[in-house]
Formats: structure tokens, sequence, C-alpha cells
């Protein structure tokens, strides 16, 4: 079995408190994924997964309902950590995720064998489990907060604003249906408010492209 080199794990911070034949374990049983854009890498049907690390790309996580709805919960971009596919070994997640590539991503994998064991013997891995933990629900109640408080034109606003942010650009390639998708609304009614926002002149739009033309006011409503 090839061992991962190190430099996949220096920057998990509980790497430095590992023993010798420990890390030579993690470096053996842990393995790199390549996913292209669309491929689903993880389901409530799967098998436990363990610990994930997108090394490039990005990941969406969501939930599905009884009737098929989905809800994104939140992304998982490069160099960041998730722990939700890890149910199996922590106790207090009870709800089932999903995962699947947004575009074409290559993840680090630390199975839930070598999760289990480590979790019960190494305060550091425990403490990093739980913190990880912390922070992806501090996304899933961002995104509770959302749906619940926002009414649809400023939840269009703040993700527009916030992909602009990331994307460093007002130009925005994506789909009516993409933005339903994130939001959690129907592509319906997206198109619907997304006609008045060119209407007014916040923005222009052509096939698969969204211009921002006016910044400020979807950053006034907002608030």
């Amino acid at each position: 079995m090839t061992m991962l080199d190190e430099k996949y794990f220096v920057d998990f911070p509980f790497w430095d408190n590992l023993k010798k034949e420990e890390k030579k374990e993690l470096q053996t049983y842990s393995y790199l994924r390549h996913f292209d854009a669309g491929s689903i890498i993880h389901t409530q049907d799967s098998e436990c997964l363990g610990v994930v690390k997108v090394l490039s790309g990005d990941v969406r996580i969501y939930m599905v309902s009884e009737e098929g709805k989905e809800v994104t919960l939140y992304h998982v971009g490069s160099e960041e950590v998730d722990v939700l596919s890890a149910s199996c070994v922590v106790n207090q997640i009870t709800f089932d995720t999903q995962m699947i590539a947004k575009e074409e991503s290559d993840l680090l994998i630390i199975p839930v064998t070598i999760l289990s064991k480590y979790k019960e013997e190494n305060i550091y891995i425990r403490s990093f489990i739980y913190e990880i933990l912390a922070d992806r629900f501090s996304d899933v109640m961002w995104t509770m907060q959302q749906i619940l408080f926002l009414k649809i034109d400023q939840r269009i606003a703040s993700y527009l604003l916030d992909t602009a942010n990331k994307t460093k650009s007002l130009e925005l390639h994506m789909t009516h249906e993409q933005i339903a998708e994130e939001i959690n609304s129907a592509r319906e009614v997206v198109a619907r408010m997304m006609k008045h926002f060119q209407e007014d002149q916040i923005l222009s739009m052509k096939r698969g492209v969204i211009t921002i033309k006016n910044k400020d006011q979807l950053l006034q409503m907002i608030g």
C-alpha cells in the first residue's frame, strides 16, 4: 500500500502531536480522490466516509427531504475540511448530509477506521473534530437564518454579492436554476425576481451570465 506524502497532513493542527507510528498509519490508510464537476461524493445511503479535506475545487453539502427537495447547507472550498460525513464516529451528528462536486475537485480522505481509533486515544484529534464540527454548524445556522428571516430579494442579493466577492468579478457565470439551488428556493421564483432586478437596472442577463451593474443597490437591499 502506497503511503501519502506528509505534505498532505502537515497543515492539520494535530499532526505534530502524533507519534511516529501514528503518522505512518495515517499516511498509509488515507487516500486521494478526484471528482469531476457534478459527481456525487457521498450520499445518505453511502458508507460512512471520514474526514474530508478539499485540496482543490468546491464541494456542496446538502440535505434531501422525503419529498426530494434539496437544501444547500454550505460549501467546502480549497484547503477546507468537513467532518459531517463522519457521522458514524461523531455521535452528536444526528442527520445525514450529501456531498457533490460543484466543480472539478481533488480530495484527501481520512477513513473512519483511523478516525474512530484516534478520536478516543488522541485529545488533539478529538478537539480538531469538534472544532470543525462547530464551524460547520455555524454555517448551517447561517443558512437557516437566511431561509427563515430574509426575503427572497435579500437572499438573492446576498448570494450575488458573496459570489462576486469570491470570484472578484461582477460578471457571474450562473443560471437561475443554480441560484435557486444555492438559496433554497424555486427556479420560477428566482427568475421572476431576477427579471425585476434587470428592469431596475441592478443587473443585466444573457444566457448563463449575470452582470452586476449596481452593486450599491444590492448592498442597500440586504441592509
